[in-house]
């Protein structure tokens, strides 16, 4: 978890720094609001206070024994300006601080980042020209504006990007590096199996529990693949996206991709059958009472041949982790079934959860058990599917360095 201040000028773009607090809170970081005073005209104290769960104020005379101004600069991990008008960056250039927002960048020592927000002509005036050179000089980061559709009809760069082009462009910042020049191959999304050219044979899997592990595995600051098999929720950014969508084609994919790969996570749900034969026409139904008969073959397992194929290919990841979606039944517990799969696959980790109606699948949340090779012990996390993903990509970092300790 970061600290961070996020300070707000005036501006009509301020409505989007409401959502850009609300992906930071998400994301599990502190967040102090400091919106300069006439904020308020746009988004009011309330907003800020309810979504951060601190108290916010732009007057330096409010919590005089804490010091404010300085406080909040000096236990700050990053302070950024969502939106930056031209006349808080001016008095940035300047090193005027006559409010607790400017104060708070003379004071703090942390990276500070800036995303302006302004008409095209306030843009790019020489003032502001030599403002935005000046700041960067000194090491603050100046988001370039997005161009588009201004306040009114006016229309040109100065728009402020969207909140989650933000964040992204962010992530080196607030990431704890665990991963810093690991590269990590990720599956997701549920693959189908076309039956004809309107059918196909499916799962319920939705891809959230995927882009939640690419995106932790970004924000731990790992280069990121992601192999995408029909996602219901968008990627996120800041990672190379590949599509598939049959088993077939995301093993291909798999296999393109693996070579130079640190960390393989195959999360995404691959159908065990498809179709031995695919229509080149819509199935029709020719009576009545009859059906088709439709003939299935197994699909090759990804996983189990990957690791398989280190043995010949010392190219492909190290280190790979499987997902279990599992039910219990007479037979059998998930975490017994789980633990079977592990050793019949022969990957390093595997992350098993429970599915069924209401669990897992589509649903905002998880439940999971990782289970390690060679090891008795297992993890349990449950919680939003980010809250799990964090989980997991720790249990990898804390697992590859000893992995890479025992190989070498």
């Amino acid at each position: 978890m970061k600290r961070i201040v996020l300070g707000v000028s005036a501006g009509i773009a301020a409505y989007k720094s409401v959502l850009l607090l609300r992906l930071l809170r998400e994301a599990g970081h502190h967040v102090d609001v400091i919106p300069t005073r006439n904020v308020a005209n746009f988004v009011g104290n309330a907003t800020w206070e309810a979504l951060s769960g601190n108290p916010v104020t732009s007057n330096v005379f409010d919590a005089v024994d804490s010091v404010n101004h300085v406080r909040l600069g000096q236990q700050a991990d990053l302070v950024m300006v969502v939106p930056a008008t031209a006349d808080v960056m001016a008095k940035a250039a300047a090193g005027i601080a006559d409010d607790l927002l400017t104060g708070t960048l003379l004071a703090t020592r942390a990276p500070v980042v800036m995303a302006p927000a302004m008409h095209t002509e306030m843009w790019q005036h020489q003032a502001t020209v030599a403002n935005v050179q000046t700041l960067r000089d000194r090491g603050v980061r100046v988001i370039e504006p997005a161009s588009g559709r201004l306040t009114g009809k006016d229309s040109g760069p100065g728009r402020l990007p969207e909140p989650d082009e933000i964040f992204a462009a962010i992530q080196d910042l607030l990431a704890d590096p665990v991963l810093a020049g690991t590269k990590v191959l990720i599956t997701a999304g549920g693959t189908r199996e076309p039956l004809d050219p309107v059918r196909f044979l499916g799962n319920r899997s939705s891809g959230r529990q995927g882009v939640a592990l690419a995106q932790a595995a970004r924000d731990a600051g790992a280069e990121v693949t992601l192999i995408a098999t029909h996602l219901e929720v968008p990627a996120p950014h800041g990672v190379r996206l590949v599509h598939a969508s049959s088993a077939l084609e995301l093993r291909e994919a798999v296999f393109d991709c693996a070579e130079g790969q640190d960390v393989l996570i195959m999360n995404a749900a691959v159908a065990d059958f498809r179709p031995a034969r695919i229509e080149n026409s819509k199935i029709k139904k020719r009576d009545e009472h009859s059906a088709p008969v439709i003939e299935l073959v197994r699909n090759p397992d990804i996983l189990a041949e990957l690791v398989g194929a280190r043995s010949r290919n010392p190219e492909l990841p190290p280190f790979i982790v499987g997902f279990a979606a599992e039910t219990g039944d007479e037979q059998g517990t998930v975490l017994e079934y789980g633990r079977a799969k592990l050793n019949r696959k022969g990957c390093e980790m595997l992350v098993v959860n429970e599915v069924g109606a209401s669990l897992t699948f589509g649903q905002e949340t998880n439940s999971i058990q990782v289970l390690f090779a060679g090891r008795a012990d297992s993890v349990q996390a449950s919680g939003s599917k980010l809250e799990v993903a964090r989980v997991v990509i720790e249990q990898i970092s804390n697992a590859t360095k000893s992995h890479a300790a025992v190989t070498k």
